[in-house]
């Protein structure tokens, strides 16, 4: 009796054990037959004939979803095991936890989008020592990571600001939206908003060599036609993200238009002009393609969007780590980025593009 009491306590305790790390992200595993994807429990064992490779995401949303079916598809015609990691908190402490979490477990090359990569440096550096590493929608260039794959943000916030100056062609006042700004695409993608609006010429590397040059996020910014009220934090959080676009709507009741710069924005941003029976009155453009966002343009309550391709993000991604560890040291370009321009969408392509989308997804 007493042994097997004793064996009940051992296995009690391995259950918890192993439940206790899995419990703090959503771990995706692509089956390389069917291309579906199942979340895993604990650790797993890997399939040793063939690489082994992590896509890491910087929090849960229905945009890396997209990334995942890349992934998936790359996973079948690179013949490689894939596995994707998407922080439950988006935070650079988790993100750091599930990284050294596939290190540990074996994987042989790992993709990051960096949640806060000013800080991060020194901490990707050390990862970059011990397997292939790249960056992928957002860059981390001051590490030694191998390649970015992605998009110029600066000229993706430009192009949402050309949609705001469409959908307000005599001025007006906008609030941004965003879920933190201590990531690098973060910032760019704002700035270009801004520097849109405000008829600038700048690019990338003039941020780069002038950092001072930023606007600043707490105050008015304007000239004689556009006012950008201010920037909207939300750290990745979109219930956070819909009360606080209430509350702006509460505090500016002359405010003209609403951009959300993360892919749950937009919706959060609707979904609080619609509460307030402002939708159409209050102009809303977007960035990326949440389905609540793309309905919008087809009904006309939102202007449009600008999409990336995170299709795109999570194959190539998985094509240029398997080629890396079967050898191929071309997979990475000279000039170390692999661009994947932006383009927006608006009610002229929004079908187009949503069928296409959806064909992409399998649904």
């Amino acid at each position: 009796m007493q042994r097997i009491f004793c064996l009940t306590l051992l296995l009690a305790f391995l259950a918890v054990g192993c439940n206790k790390s899995s419990d703090n992200d959503l771990r995706v595993m692509v089956d390389a037959d069917s291309g579906d994807s199942t979340v895993a429990q604990g650790d797993g064992a890997k399939d040793t004939d063939k690489p082994s490779v992590a896509f890491v995401t910087n929090q849960i949303a229905d945009f890396w979803k997209i990334s995942e079916a890349g992934c998936g598809d790359a996973e079948k015609d690179f013949d490689a095991e894939v596995e994707v990691r998407m922080p439950s908190q988006a935070t650079a402490v988790e993100q750091k936890r599930i990284v050294e979490d596939l290190i540990t477990s074996g994987v042989q090359a790992i993709a990051i989008s960096p949640i806060d990569a000013d800080n991060q440096v020194d901490w990707l550096n050390s990862i970059a020592a011990k397997v292939p590493l790249i960056t992928h929608d957002s860059d981390a260039p001051a590490s030694d990571r191998l390649m970015y794959i992605g998009m110029d943000n600066y000229a993706a916030g430009l192009a949402c600001g050309e949609l705001v100056k469409e959908s307000l062609p005599d001025g007006g006042k906008v609030m941004l939206f965003i879920g933190r700004l201590e990531q690098d695409n973060s910032k760019f993608r704002r700035q270009g908003v801004i520097d849109a609006l405000l008829g600038r010429e700048r690019d990338m590397d003039y941020y780069r060599s002038q950092p001072d040059a930023w606007d600043p996020v707490d105050t008015e910014i304007s000239d004689d036609k556009y006012t950008i009220l201010g920037t909207i934090t939300d750290q990745g959080k979109p219930e956070v993200a819909q009360s606080k676009a209430e509350d702006a709507l509460n505090t500016y009741p002359d405010i003209n238009a609403m951009v959300g710069l993360f892919e749950y924005n937009p919706p959060a941003c609707y979904k609080a002009l619609e509460k307030a029976g402002k939708l159409g009155t209050v102009k809303l453009i977007g960035f990326d393609e949440n389905d609540i966002t793309l309905q919008a343009i087809k009904d006309g309550t939102c202007a449009g969007t600008v999409v990336q391709n995170p299709y795109a993000y999570g194959y190539e991604s998985v094509r240029v780590l398997t080629e890396l560890l079967k050898g191929d040291e071309n997979a990475i370009p000279e000039s170390k980025y692999l661009d994947i321009p932006p383009r927006p969408i608006t009610k002229d392509n929004v079908d187009e593009f949503w069928a296409d989308l959806k064909a992409k997804k399998g649904q």
